[in-house]
């Protein structure tokens, strides 16, 4: 039997000023009541649809690009440009790690975490993917 995922843990300078950015990003919330002094924050989602996020306090600065990093896709009923905008406006940082021309945004939250946007929304990477499957088995 293999093992859950529990959260994804992100390491930060301040959990709770990323941990807030990322819920307004998400549309989540905080996973518990985070005390002003507590070097940890968690965030979820409120339906549970998704792996938990904790935020952790390091003193280590980020070097480099990150070995694992987010995909967003645009929420259905919105688009890829629309989302773009919001996120900038959020602080959202544009970022090159050499990717050269994608149909998607490699972005950075405040603390430098790179993430990508990408074009389709849900509903749509959905129809594509069953598309493809009708394609492949000549349906």
């Amino acid at each position: 039997m293999a093992p859950v995922v529990s959260q994804l843990t992100i390491d930060s300078a301040d959990p709770h000023a990323l941990a807030r950015w990322w819920n307004e990003v998400l549309g989540w919330r905080h996973a518990w009541d985070p005390a002003d002094d507590e070097e940890e924050v968690g965030i979820e989602p409120a339906d549970g649809s998704a792996t938990a996020w904790l935020f952790l306090k390091v003193a280590d600065a980020k070097a480099g690009k990150n070995r694992l990093h987010v995909d967003l896709r645009p929420q259905n009923g919105s688009d890829q440009a629309t989302e773009l905008e919001r996120l900038l406006a959020l602080g959202a940082t544009r970022v090159d790690i050499g990717q050269g021309d994608v149909p998607w945004h490699v972005l950075a939250d405040p603390e430098g975490n790179e993430f990508c946007l990408l074009r389709s929304t849900p509903d749509e990477a959905a129809a594509a993917d069953a598309a493809d499957a009708e394609q492949a088995t000549g349906a």
